[in-house]
């Protein structure tokens, strides 16, 4: 991580306010009189609570799955980049360094991504650091509380190793990333391999689970509502990040089992359900998701930007042509016809509002992290990949009968069955921060057909598929090597 003074001195607002984003310059601002070192601070249970409180609110900034007109890193960005969405008329250009793919090391918005993610991995490894000295008293909690740290820890590795590992094959031994594992300011990590990075992170989510076999209480609070359930990263969602990762890293075996487990506990949402799903008012298919409120608004911004009426990017006729539009539900779910001055555009609405604010939307909703849908997408490629077309279909099938009215059973085999898998994937996650990577990891092209004259292809072999480790990173710590081609 980037080891300036001016970020040291976020790090230590973290510390004294875990329950709130504030930026280096409303930190500086504050003018302190003095801090706590976790040493001192954090003597009992309810300083680890707060710690682990202040863990989960860095994944609501703007370059996390946050919005207010933020890149959206972890969400939209991905489907930004490729052939799901097209830039508009109506973008300001904010972000064609990403959609046009000439970032390079000293690219503000790279470097904002770099350090958003880190700073959810310090907050977890602040509320790790020394908590094993209450285990005599409390043991219960400290293990419920270190199991959620080291999941997030594990899997926001993960989605650092998505955009800046130079491969996603389990052993491969191109780049990875610098693994933080403790809290310390003052580390100058060096890259793993892509290998080493897997490990790494399947430890952490691997430890986790265990700790939560033994915990003082569940995870999840048995009274939430719509508005507050899956709001934290249990053992159901631990399987489900275990399911993505091993699909990523082409372990079907191990993707197929973890997958089951997270679709044995979260089944699909039915037709009638699923609208409900992205106005916030019901969690079903929802495995975890990330909470925004008017006060910390998110998640959509670039995609459609509800309180200004701007669609920078909007969706792409190739990925439209791929919906049933009269019978599929994520369709009207998904895309709405809005106005805008004069005129009206079809634009992806997926935040578009929670339920109580459709008359007035204001594009904040909770970003779905993780959900039933994907689980059964990822055992469907993962049965396919071990030639099991059989039970691989049944699973496609499954999800198509459960959003398409009508649906009558595909009988795909082979290279089609795995087309229409990835095809599938493009319909269910469109804008839940998968396209990019499920193009880099499967090493295909983007190939954009939608109002495109230049920037339009981007091959399998291109160096922006991993992404420059930030000018600012390469110049503070000796240690990290640059991206191949940078």
């Amino acid at each position: 991580m980037i080891m300036k003074h001016s970020y040291k001195i976020c790090w230590l607002a973290m510390i004294v306010l875990p329950f709130f984003q504030l930026s280096c310059k409303k930190t500086i601002d504050l003018n302190p009189t003095h801090t706590l070192d976790g040493d001192v601070a954090f003597k009992q249970i309810s300083d680890y609570e707060a710690a682990l409180t202040g863990a989960y609110s860095r994944l609501l900034s703007v370059n996390y799955y946050g919005s207010s007109n933020g890149s959206n890193a972890f969400a939209t960005l991905s489907d930004m980049m490729t052939d799901n969405l097209f830039e508009s008329g109506e973008s300001l250009g904010n972000y064609q360094s990403f959609s046009h793919w000439t970032y390079t090391a000293d690219e503000p918005n790279i470097e904002a991504t770099w350090l958003a993610a880190y700073r959810v991995i310090q907050q977890a490894n602040l509320t790790l650091r020394n908590i094993d000295a209450l285990s005599a008293d409390a043991p219960g909690a400290v293990n419920r509380i270190k199991a959620q740290a080291l999941a997030l820890s594990g899997f926001v590795h993960f989605d650092i190793l998505r955009y800046w590992g130079e491969g996603s094959q389990r052993n491969s031994t191109l780049k990875g990333i610098p693994y933080s594992s403790s809290f310390d300011i003052e580390q100058k990590p060096a890259r793993l391999s892509v290998k080493a990075s897997y490990d790494a992170i399947i430890n952490d989510l691997m430890q986790a689970k265990l700790l939560m076999q033994n915990m003082d209480k569940p995870i999840q609070s048995a009274t939430s509502t719509a508005s507050t359930a899956r709001g934290y990263v249990d053992e159901i969602a631990t399987n489900a990040m275990l399911a993505r990762i091993y699909n990523y890293a082409a372990e079907p075996d191990s993707a197929i089992k973890y997958a089951s487990l997270a679709i044995a506990a979260r089944p699909l949402a039915s037709r009638t359900n699923f609208p409900l799903v992205w106005q916030d008012a019901s969690t079903a298919d929802v495995i975890w998701s990330v909470k925004f409120t008017p006060l910390n608004s998110g998640t959509g911004d670039n995609v459609y930007y509800a309180t200004g009426n701007r669609a920078s990017y909007r969706p792409a006729t190739n990925l439209l042509s791929l919906y049933d539009v009269s019978n599929d539900i994520r369709y009207t779910s998904f895309f709405q016809v809005r106005p805008r001055g004069s005129s009206s555009r079809l634009v992806l609405t997926k935040y578009l509002a929670k339920q109580s604010q459709l008359a007035t939307p204001d594009g904040i909703t909770d970003f779905k992290v993780l959900r039933t849908g994907e689980m059964y997408l990822i055992r469907a490629e993962a049965y396919a990949n071990k030639g099991l077309d059989g039970l691989a279909l049944a699973d496609l099938n499954s999800l198509r009968a459960a959003r398409i009215n009508g649906f009558i059973a595909g009988t795909e085999t082979g290279a089609a069955l795995v087309t229409a898998i990835f095809n599938e994937r493009r319909k269910e996650l469109v804008a839940e921060g998968h396209r990019w990577f499920d193009l880099k990891r499967t090493t295909r092209v983007v190939n954009r057909t939608t109002n495109c004259s230049v920037f339009c292809t981007l091959g399998s072999t291109a160096r922006e598929w991993a992404w420059p480790i930030p000018q600012s990173e390469i110049l503070a710590n000796k240690n990290i090597e640059q991206t191949t081609g940078y």
